[in-house]
């Protein structure tokens, strides 16, 4: 029904539990879903997640028979200043995120580039420098899993917000194993243009996030915002991307009920797209 490449991030589903978010998106006829678990974004995935939840989610992602992509998680702010007992307790949560990963069959963990602020916790050059030393560690242990590390970088509302310090992390990460998640609305919503983001990030892309989005507002549905998904997915394919995308719909402009029709009206759009 939809391209194969694209699939539905739960997180597009918030509002419902995780049994009911996966019916609804296979029986939109979507074969592939990124796992939301993403504290106080989306629950699908507890954040207190020991052997016991992570075997839950697992059976429950198991029987819907879709195929996962990616898990969006995070470990906390990778430029906070830990003491050993938090350094320990982010360590315990990546093992079980990375747990989770595997035992799903996903291809990648996905993590965040920084804090849920634009504001330096020590300075710009130690933030980044800091924030590249957790991702690379982390991406480290990912391969003792079988799995990939990649990080959403840029994000409007992080740390790496804009085009300077997507690159400046882009940058510092080369040669680690740690891909770019690229998200459409992020980058507009930041005012910055999605094609010079790629030009920026030549073959750095391990996955693509679509929603729509106009500068400061990240929560609109495909055609309600001002990202040029035909300009930029035509970039993507000259540039030789052959991964795959996500509908990621935490929009604010439907409502719940609303939200089934608007996503297999976006994946139809992508899908003539790709």
């Amino acid at each position: 029904m939809f391209n194969s490449r694209l699939g539905c991030s739960s997180i597009s589903f918030r509002h419902q539990d995780l049994p009911a978010a996966l019916r609804t998106i296979s029986g939109l006829g979507f074969e592939e879903i990124d796992l939301g678990a993403l504290p106080g974004v989306c629950d699908h995935v507890p954040y207190n997640l020991d052997l016991a939840a992570v075997a839950t989610v697992a059976a429950e992602v198991g029987a819907s028979g879709l195929q996962v992509r990616s898990v969006n998680g995070d470990i906390g702010d990778l430029n906070a200043v830990l003491d050993d007992d938090a350094r320990a307790s982010r360590e315990r949560h990546l093992e079980a995120l990375l747990t989770l990963t595997a035992n799903t069959g996903a291809k990648a963990l996905v993590l965040p580039c920084g804090a849920l602020s634009h504001h330096p916790v020590r300075s710009l050059d130690e933030d980044l420098d800091e924030i590249a030393a957790q991702l690379t560690h982390a991406a480290r242990r990912a391969a003792e899993f079988g799995v990939e590390l990649w990080t959403e970088s840029l994000h409007f509302l992080r740390f790496c917000w804009n085009l300077e310090r997507a690159e400046l992390l882009a940058t510092r990460l080369a040669g680690t194993g740690v891909g770019i998640v690229m998200d459409f609305s992020h980058i507009v919503a930041a005012g910055e243009d999605p094609l010079e983001y790629l030009e920026r990030h030549p073959g750095r892309i391990s996955h693509v996030h679509l929603r729509d989005a106009v500068p400061g507002n990240i929560n609109l549905s495909i055609g309600n915002g001002q990202a040029d998904f035909a300009a930029g997915l035509r970039a993507l394919a000259e540039s030789g991307y052959t991964g795959h995308f996500s509908l990621e719909l935490e929009t604010r402009d439907v409502t719940h009920d609303e939200r089934p029709a608007a996503a297999a009206k976006a994946a139809s759009f992508i899908t003539d797209l790709i």
